[in-house]
Formats: structure tokens, C-alpha cells, sequence
């Protein structure tokens, strides 16, 4: 039998995976504005991430019109919190590529300086963390979820490796400061991106098997 809600959880789900691809899409555009040094894809992040807030507070209405017209059970309530708390890390993974993008736009304007190779490593192991994490809630994977969790520490590595590499370059050339502060910057919120990766896989987990694992290294240090 067809419950009423379960359309209501396709299309709220449909909206999220929406969300959830266009959020890589814009952190991609936001990289590719760093490599190429391009202000045009930089300002076009600006608009792209205007789209993933219209989604998200798309997503904010349909769910309060589902709660207000039907019932939903337990397992429906776990699921719609967490697709709220899912787009929440969504839409803040296109602030941080708008951040990346800011980043872009500066380095445009100054003398060129590579960026390291561990900035770029700390590139692709971030992105592949947010499609892991947006993987695993299309699927249904908790295992996937897990592995998610398990790559956050390599994730703070790659960020300090770089953060140390421009404080030197930094502490050898004064002059180019300016442009190793914003390589620190784009590191930081790369940082920032696969920690959302990391909420959401954590989600995965509440909305498939009812366990909240938030803070639970923190709480188990205390009990």
C-alpha cells in the first residue's frame, strides 16, 4: 500500500539530491576560478550559489507544508529532519565555494603565485568527501557514511600542510602575503566544506539506522 507520505519524501528527497548536485557543481566552478585565475567564473559562483538558497528555502516550505497536512510516523520525521539538516550543510557549502570564488576574484588582480600541491590534494580529498557523503544518502549507504567519517582527520592534515607551507613562503618573501593569506583562506574553507560532508554522513546515519553519532568521541571522553 501507498502511504500518503511517501510522496512527499520523494519529492523532498529529489530536492535535496537536486541541491546536493548543484552544491558540487559549485564548488567545482569556485576551484577552476582559483586555477584559471578567472573573474568571470568567479562572479558567476555569486549567481550559482543564489539558485542553492533558492533550493534551500524551497526545501524549509515543502517541509513545513508536509508536517502541517499530514502525519507523518517516526522513521518519516527522522528522514524529513534530517534532509532539513542536509540541505543546511548544503547551503553552506555554496557560501564557502562563493568564499573560494572571493578568493579567485583577488588572485586575479596580483602577481601570480602557484598554489602548493598540497592545496590541491586538500582539493579533491574535500570534494570527494562531499560526494561521498551526498552518495551514501542517495543509497542508503551507512558504510559509505562511515568512510566519510573516517576521512575527516586526513582532511585537517592536507589543511595544515598547506597552512604551514605559505606561513614559510609568507616568512621568505613578504611581498607575496597577500596571496598566500587568500591560499590559507581557500584551505580553510575547503576545511569547512568536508566538515559539512562530515555532518551529512552523519545524518545518513541518524535518518537510516535512528543513531545520533554527533559529538560521540566528545561525549564518550566525558562519560
Amino acid at each position: 500500500m501507498t502511504r500518503t507520505f511517501d510522496p512527499v519524501i520523494r519529492e523532498l528527497r529529489d530536492m535535496l539530491l537536486q541541491m546536493g548536485s548543484r552544491s558540487e557543481a559549485i564548488l567545482q566552478k569556485s576551484l577552476r576560478a582559483l586555477e584559471e585565475r578567472s573573474v568571470q567564473l568567479a562572479d558567476e559562483v555569486a549567481i550559482d550559489d543564489i539558485d542553492i538558497d533558492r533550493l534551500d528555502v524551497a526545501i524549509d516550505f515543502a517541509i513545513l507544508e508536509a508536517l502541517a497536512l499530514n502525519a507523518p510516523v517516526a522513521g518519516d520525521l527522522r528522514e524529513v529532519f534530517g534532509i532539513k539538516m542536509i540541505a543546511t550543510d548544503l547551503e553552506r557549502v555554496g557560501d564557502l565555494a562563493r568564499n573560494i570564488a572571493k578568493s579567485a576574484r583577488r588572485s586575479a588582480d596580483r602577481a601570480e603565485l602557484e598554489p602548493p600541491e598540497a592545496l590541491d590534494r586538500l582539493a579533491r580529498s574535500a570534494l570527494d568527501q562531499l560526494r561521498r557523503s551526498l552518495d551514501a544518502y542517495a543509497r542508503g549507504d551507512v558504510e559509505t557514511a562511515r568512510g566519510v567519517l573516517e576521512g575527516d582527520d586526513q582532511v585537517d592534515a592536507e589543511e595544515d600542510v598547506v597552512i604551514v607551507q605559505e606561513l614559510t613562503e609568507i616568512a621568505r618573501d613578504a611581498s607575496i602575503a597577500p596571496q598566500a593569506v587568500d591560499l590559507i583562506l581557500v584551505a580553510k574553507n575547503l576545511e569547512r566544506v568536508a566538515d559539512h560532508a562530515t555532518n551529512i554522513a552523519e545524518d545518513v546515519i541518524l535518518i537510516i539506522e535512528a543513531q545520533n553519532i554527533k559529538h560521540a568521541a566528545k561525549f564518550g571522553a566525558t562519560s
